[in-house]
């Protein structure tokens, strides 16, 4: 059976005000359900602009953003949307902001409806399984650059979506963490779009690789 079509991208554009040009332009990319695509492409070439255009975080000027073979216009539509697609920023620090990592675990949940409790009880219980447990109570503020990884990864998580986007996940990871987030991803049962540099990572976890700026000077390719 033909996977079908999730989450994409048609006839992108993307520029930023100020800008000398588009970041995209004309960009066409499709995410298949269950597939794991890497992004790849010299630093300014468009990554991280993709993946937020692909949440809604970057509005496009051109084209369209397209979910579950419909195009997001609504509120509604991108509510969907961030219900079902998890965000990892490349700087945990834009992703956590309460108190306590435990509150920053379970915000998200608290959003989707889910009572304090419930949202603390699974919280609690995806800082078990990621063996973060031990920096429940501690203030976000206080803790390593891989440590603040980890929990931002752990606040998606949480929220069990069927699609990741992260963003560099393995920057400022010692090899233990590294070891525990591919891990974490390889058993996730989470279609994946990687932008990072970590050509290891792109092997293990991805099926394939869209190349932003081909030498050709084209806006986005599909490697083989």
């Amino acid at each position: 059976m033909t996977p079908q079509p999730f989450l994409g991208l048609r006839k992108a554009r993307v520029r930023y005000p100020g800008a000398d040009g588009p970041v995209l332009d004309d960009l066409d990319f499709t995410l298949h359900s269950g597939e794991r695509v890497g992004l790849v492409g010299p630093i300014g070439s468009g990554k991280t602009t993709l993946l937020l255009s692909l949440v809604g975080l970057v509005p496009l000027n051109q084209g369209e953003l397209v979910f579950q073979e419909r195009v997001v216009r609504a509120k509604t539509d991108v509510a969907a949307l961030r219900r079902a697609v998890g965000f990892v920023f490349q700087d945990p620090d834009d992703q956590l902001f309460s108190p306590t990592v435990l509150e920053d675990v379970a915000f998200g949940l608290l959003n989707l409806g889910c009572s304090q409790a419930e949202a603390l009880d699974k919280s609690l219980a995806m800082l078990e399984d990621m063996h973060l447990a031990h920096l429940a109570q501690r203030q976000p503020n206080t803790l390593s650059g891989g440590q603040k990884r980890l929990v931002s990864l752990a606040t998606v998580l949480v929220m069990r979506p069927k699609t990741l986007l992260l963003d560099e996940p393995t920057n400022d990871l010692d090899d233990r963490s590294r070891e525990l987030v591919m891990g974490i991803l390889q058993q996730s049962g989470c279609a994946l779009v990687v932008a990072s540099h970590d050509q290891a990572l792109l092997d293990d976890l991805t099926d394939r690789r869209f190349s932003l700026r081909d030498p050709l000077g084209g806006w986005g390719v599909l490697l083989s």
